[in-house]
C-alpha cells in the first residue's frame, strides 16, 4: 500500500498513518475499537501475524488458513462500544463488515470481545449477530447468553434494538 493509501478500517486516515503503525509494530492500539480496526484491516489484507499475535492466548486458533477464501472486504462500520477504553480492562465492539461474495455485496454483522493483558489489548471471541446479502441479513442466536458477559440474552442486551 502506498503513502496515499486510505487505511481499510474506515478511519479516513491513510493506511501507513493508521493501520500500518500498528501492524508494523510500531505502535500498539490504545483502545479495544482501534484494536478492531486493526484487526479488520489485518483480514483484509490477509495479514495472519498480526492477526495471530492480536488474538488472546487462550482462544488463538493453531493457523488461519486464507486459501480458500473468496471474499473482499469493502468496508468496516462500528456500531458500538462497550468499555474498551484506554483505562478499561474489558471492552465489547458491535460492527458490520461489508464484503462481495460472487458478485454480491454482503454484510456480518458481529459482537466481539476484547481483553486487555498488561497493557495490551487482545481479541477474545466474537458472535456473529447476522449474516447475509447486504439489506437480508438473518438473525441468529437470540436466546444465546450475551457475548458480553453481562449475563442476559442476547435479545435482552446488546441484541436488544
Amino acid at each position: 500500500m502506498n503513502s496515499h493509501t486510505p487505511c481499510l478500517c474506515g478511519s479516513g486516515m491513510a493506511y501507513q498513518h493508521c493501520c500500518g503503525l500498528f501492524h508494523s509494530g510500531e505502535k500498539i492500539p490504545a483502545t479495544a475499537e482501534a484494536l478492531m480496526r486493526s484487526r479488520y484491516s489485518a483480514y483484509a489484507l490477509r495479514n495472519v501475524a498480526y492477526l495471530q499475535e492480536t488474538w488472546d492466548a487462550t482462544r488463538r486458533p493453531e493457523k488461519i488458513d486464507f486459501s480458500r477464501e473468496k471474499i473482499d472486504w469493502l468496508r468496516l462500520e462500528i456500531s458500538e462500544t462497550k468499555k474498551g477504553g484506554i483505562k478499561d480492562s474489558k471492552g465489547v465492539v458491535v460492527f458490520k463488515a461489508f464484503f462481495t461474495q460472487d458478485g454480491e455485496e454482503h454484510v456480518m454483522n458481529e459482537i466481539s470481545r476484547f481483553t486487555k493483558i498488561n497493557g495490551r489489548w487482545f481479541y477474545l471471541d466474537g458472535v456473529i449477530k447476522s449474516m447475509g446479502k447486504a439489506g437480508l441479513q438473518t438473525n441468529q442466536g437470540k436466546n444465546a447468553p450475551c457475548s458480553c458477559g453481562s449475563g442476559k440474552k442476547f435479545k435482552r442486551c446488546c441484541g436488544a434494538q
